[in-house]
């Protein structure tokens, strides 16, 4: 009777995830889902501590302290722009809880009486302990790209890397069927761990900046994946299905990311992006043809628009400007005038960046729009404010077939009456080509900071 009623509240918790997931699909409906999920989360943990008598309540508590302290002032500290580098680190910690509890499960079972584990329990416990080792040390790797410490923020590459990542794969590979056999040997597990962690950094190290969306859903799907196997380990249905769902929903997540970018995953993992050879140069993409404007003069072009578009991208994150963007948008449409807000799917570090930044400033969610439904109707935007974006609005991407980016969805910027640029200089995004829209007779260039840019721009609006 006890197993069933374990197993029923398992069973409403796993309905409980599927709905909170459901609510995370829409910004409106983002916080419900979430509150769901930890609720059910904390059902299903208050079960297992209940059903598993034998452990020491004190360091469970001790556990939750610790952590919702520190989990409090990560809450409480953490700036919406660094929020990227607080998912990678997430998703590193799943992987690492999935690593130390399949390892225990192994010893815990390798000296029971009944004597060596299960080859359910054999074959899980070295795929959590290989998923679970690539996800700890593959997030800190984007964690530290991220945050620009230790690693650099773009391609990182070394001879024979692709040669070594194949060698430590069909290691890993090899120790999992020698734990298979002999699960008794512990130190096959930690050996199987310490492969795959030296695998997990190779593997992210030279993935640069601007694919970190892609990596950051994948991570999370290998931190659901591992969290699934330890499942399988503990024989605990709530976290099969727990884990399976974060693997599925990472992976699909992935997907879109990558048809966002126009790459494969493999191209995503193992290629890097490159200008063409032959390809055009900043200098003659640019000579002679990029026009600069101040703050007044862009105002001027406000003063006599009906319809704006600002397309955020990482710059904005960088400068911390969403509130001021929020202002501007504000003041406009204190104007008479419409504004709307055009969201690439990987513009940013992370799925969904742009969209946390705006909702941090209170931009109603109905003015988001996604690449799909803005670029129909661009042709009609009297201004397209883009600031801090570079690689989502490059029309190269439509016009080069050989160009890095070559068929990547853009948002098309390039075909609005005016289209204004804020960035810091004529630097190229990750893709390392030049932007042609910066050069068109359309656009006009505003150097400089995104915030201070944006509160002049708000100052000689309101001067005007």
């Amino acid at each position: 009777m006890t197993n069933i009623i374990v197993n029923m509240t398992y069973l409403l918790a796993s309905v409980m995830f599927m709905y909170g997931l459901k609510g995370l699909t829409h910004p409106r409906t983002a916080v419900r889902g979430n509150l769901i999920s930890a609720l059910a989360m904390l059902i299903a943990v208050l079960v297992t501590l209940l059903d598993r008598r034998i452990i020491s309540y004190e360091l469970i508590i001790a556990g939750v302290v610790t952590g919702a302290a520190i989990g409090t002032i990560l809450a409480v500290r953490i700036q919406m722009t660094a929020m990227p580098q607080l998912v990678a680190l997430f998703n590193g910690f799943g992987g690492i809880a999935s690593v130390f509890v399949a390892g225990a499960a192994l010893i815990e079972s390798g000296v029971a009486p009944s004597g060596a584990p299960m080859a359910q329990i054999s074959i899980a416990t070295a795929a959590s302990g290989f998923i679970g080792s690539v996800t700890f040390w593959g997030s800190l790797v984007a964690f530290a790209k991220l945050q620009g410490i230790v690693v650099p923020g773009g391609s990182v590459q070394f001879p024979g890397q692709k040669l070594l990542n194949i060698l430590m794969t069909v290691a890993c590979v090899v120790l999992s069927v020698l734990i298979f056999r002999n699960p008794s040997d512990i130190m096959l597990y930690w050996a199987l761990c310490a492969v795959a962690s030296v695998l997990g950094v190779t593997v992210v190290i030279p993935i640069g900046g601007a694919d970190m969306p892609v990596v950051i859903a994948l991570l999370n799907s290998y931190s659901g994946l591992a969290a699934a196997s330890t499942g399988f380990v503990l024989s605990n249905n709530v976290l099969i299905i727990a884990g399976s769902l974060v693997g599925a929903s990472g992976l699909i997540l992935t997907r879109i990311m990558c048809k966002a970018m126009n790459r494969s995953l493999r191209n995503v993992l193992f290629g890097t992006l490159a200008p063409a050879e032959g390809s055009a140069t900043a200098d003659e993409v640019y000579a002679g043809k990029v026009k600069s404007a101040g703050p007044e003069e862009v105002a001027m072009l406000f003063d006599t628009s009906q319809r704006v578009v600002i397309v955020p991208g990482y710059g904005m994150a960088v400068a911390q400007a969403q509130h001021a963007v929020k202002d501007l948008a504000t003041l406009l449409e204190e104007r008479g005038q419409t504004v709307e807000f055009a969201i690439h799917p990987v513009a940013g570090r992370m799925p969904g960046h742009m969209n946390v930044l705006l909702a941090e400033a209170s931009v109603e969610y109905d003015k988001l729009k996604e690449m799909d439904e803005i670029n129909p109707t661009m042709a009609q935007v009297d201004v397209a404010l883009v600031i801090g974006a570079n690689d989502v609005v490059n029309p190269i991407a439509k016009t080069d077939p050989k160009s890095a980016i070559a068929g990547m969805p853009i948002i098309d910027v390039d075909l609005a009456r005016t289209t204004v640029v804020v960035k810091r200089s004529l630097s190229p995004g990750f893709a390392g080509i030049p932007n042609p829209l910066f050069a068109m007779d359309n656009t006009l260039m505003m150097f400089g900071d995104g915030k201070k840019a944006i509160l002049e721009l708000i100052a000689a609006l309101k001067e005007g």
